[in-house]
């Protein structure tokens, strides 16, 4: 019975058009972090550009979630749903909370490498919205996710050699203790892209 209703009702396809709209805005934010630290002036308000752009991330997440509790039969499981509305909030939250670290830690000078770890992170979601935008196209989709599990890759040795530098140039503890964190949720970030490649990957395995 299950399978005649499914064949006798409509899927919801909005679901992927926010998705979409979803991971496109996490471009915008990666883009908008990478523009904040090659021009590091008016920092503050630069920030609150990012902070405004993890808000419509919210509320793009809002009407995932909103219309997975209207829908009778969705795209695909709901739990992945929920999972992949999940994972891509998340890399806009820590693209916020880097960029808010910068005016909470009292940033002057960006140190040597920030950029290109942010760089890695700009390219990650890139394939991200790739990724979803391809999520019904099997192979397209996988070969975006084997790019962001490239980047991941990438950005975790960035990461580490960075904070190596990090310990063996600053003699400051609490310029150690910043930058170290900051670092790492830049990496987290790209870690978070990651995320969301396994969601898409296990999607498609599950409709192969």
């Amino acid at each position: 019975m299950p399978g005649l209703l499914q064949r006798l009702l409509p899927r919801e396809e909005g679901f992927f058009r926010l998705f979409a709209k979803q991971a496109e805005n996490i471009v915008v934010g990666a883009k908008a972090l990478q523009q904040m630290l090659s021009h590091y002036t008016g920092v503050p308000e630069q920030v609150q550009t990012i902070k405004a752009i993890e808000h419509q991330g919210d509320e793009i997440t809002h009407d995932i979630l909103s219309k997975l509790n209207q829908t009778f039969i969705t795209p695909f499981d709901r739990e992945d749903i929920h999972a992949l509305s999940s994972q891509l909030d998340d890399v806009i939250d820590l693209i916020d909370a880097a960029a808010s670290r910068f005016v909470l830690y009292r940033v002057n000078i960006i140190r040597e490498g920030t950029i290109d770890l942010v760089k890695v992170l700009v390219s990650a979601t890139i394939e991200v919205s790739a990724a979803v935008h391809a999520i019904e196209t099997r192979d397209q989709a996988l070969k975006h996710c084997i790019e962001i599990n490239r980047y991941e890759n990438e950005s975790d040795r960035l990461c580490r050699t960075l904070i190596a530098q990090l310990f063996d140039e600053e003699k400051d503890s609490v310029q150690i203790i910043k930058w170290k964190e900051i670092f790492e949720v830049i990496e987290t970030a790209v870690d978070k892209c990651e995320d969301v490649a396994n969601v898409i990957e296990g999607v498609i395995l599950k409709s192969a």
